[in-house]
């Protein structure tokens, strides 16, 4: 018990170091393109971060797979290094007994990968999918901070309001440029800058919205040339148009896993597929993870590492494809996923026991060699 809690202790700890700087790195890089998607006014910046809280566990699902195989490497790599694995082999520590203690804090991952992809990722999908449908039924109205110039309709217009009431109802100090763009061709042909003392929010019978501008002048004209046509008006309405927010998510990402059973539908089956296949996974590497993490400490702990790593992204590559292509019916449901885990399992008992089969295969040729 003290050999199997020493290295359960080093796995967990390599394990939750390692995830948790791909959970960073990751979370950091869709932070990012929510923060510019804030800064154009397509998102409130006040449900960032809800919704990097509801993607949490869609993340989670994945690193966590590749941060205990990582952990493994490193952990056991260590320890082969300085030569204890050596030492416990001597007191009767077999690979193959190496592997059953590996399992325990592999059965301990699977269940957390699995209460979040059965459970909590669908439920953080639906949830952010929920938000991005509020925020795409509002105007740029609605997201607009005053005193800073935001960016609108993929970039071709620009809004800028000094003041702004507390309701989004009144306007002070308003600035609007806008490409105006040729109706048959789409080619741009000039600007349009619109400034007013003042705007309010009208809402029209049908819930289109405009922003009735009073009190200013509109200008039309092409950058860098002098005919510009100057118009002064008491006032003047402008259509706002609703903020395009992308859906990352398919509806049946966000499905109860209880529906996806029983339906006869490739996609749905495809989704059920992976929702068990991510448990599952963490078995397979588990078994990939033991064998490879054995080095010679001449050669250093990352000799292995770098090929162990191709041969992590090949079996989710796979996985991923046998899955479009369960999705688009090419591929027969009963199949499904699992042969690509039948493929990686038996390349892990391959390795597994891969010196015993030499050591019987040498013994054999030894055998013919002396009988022939």
């Amino acid at each position: 018990m003290i050999v199997f809690r020493y290295l359960s202790r080093e796995v967990l700890v390599t394990l939750s170091a390692v995830s948790a700087v791909l959970l960073v790195i990751i979370m950091s890089g869709r932070f990012i393109k929510y923060l510019a998607q804030a800064a154009q006014g397509v998102l409130d910046p006040g449900v960032l971060f809800l919704i990097m809280g509801y993607r949490i566990p869609g993340f989670l699902q994945l690193i966590l797979p590749l941060g205990l195989f990582l952990g493994f490497l490193l952990a056991y790599g260590r320890l082969y290094l300085d030569s204890e694995m050596t030492v416990l082999s001597a007191t009767g520590v077999s690979q193959q007994r190496l592997t059953v203690y590996s399992m325990a804090p592999a059965l301990i991952v699977a269940l957390l990968v699995g209460w979040l992809s059965l459970g909590l990722a669908p439920q953080g999908v639906a949830s952010v999918a929920r938000i991005l449908n509020e925020q795409d039924a509002l105007t740029e109205l609605d997201t607009l901070v005053p005193g800073r110039f935001q960016s609108m309709k993929d970039g071709s217009r620009v809004t800028y309001s000094q003041e702004l009431s507390a309701d989004r109802s009144e306007l002070r100090g308003v600035f609007m440029s806008e490409k105006r763009l040729a109706a048959s061709s789409g080619t741009e042909r000039g600007i349009t800058v619109l400034v007013a003392e003042s705007g309010r929010q009208e809402i029209q019978a049908d819930g289109s919205r405009y922003l009735i501008l009073e009190n200013g002048y509109r200008y039309d004209g092409e950058p860098g040339e002098a005919d510009y046509r100057a118009i002064r008006y008491d006032t003047y309405g402008v259509l706002l148009p609703k903020p395009e927010v992308a859906v990352e998510a398919s509806e049946r990402e966000a499905m109860p896993t209880r529906e996806l059973f029983g339906s006869d539908d490739p996609r749905m089956q495809a989704e059920l597929q992976w929702r068990l296949s991510i448990p599952l996974l963490v078995f397979v590497v588990t078994l990939l993870a033991v064998p490879l993490s054995k080095v010679n400490p001449r050669q250093g702990r990352f000799l292995k590492l770098l090929p162990a790593i191709f041969l992590y992204m090949a079996y989710l590559g796979l996985l991923i494809a046998a899955r479009g292509a369960l999705d688009k019916g090419r591929l027969s449901p009963a199949l499904g996923l699992w042969w690509v885990h039948g493929i990686f399992l038996s390349i892990g008992l391959l390795l597994l026991y891969w010196e015993r089969l030499s050591l019987w295969w040498a013994s054999r040729r030894v055998s013919e060699v002396a009988h022939g």
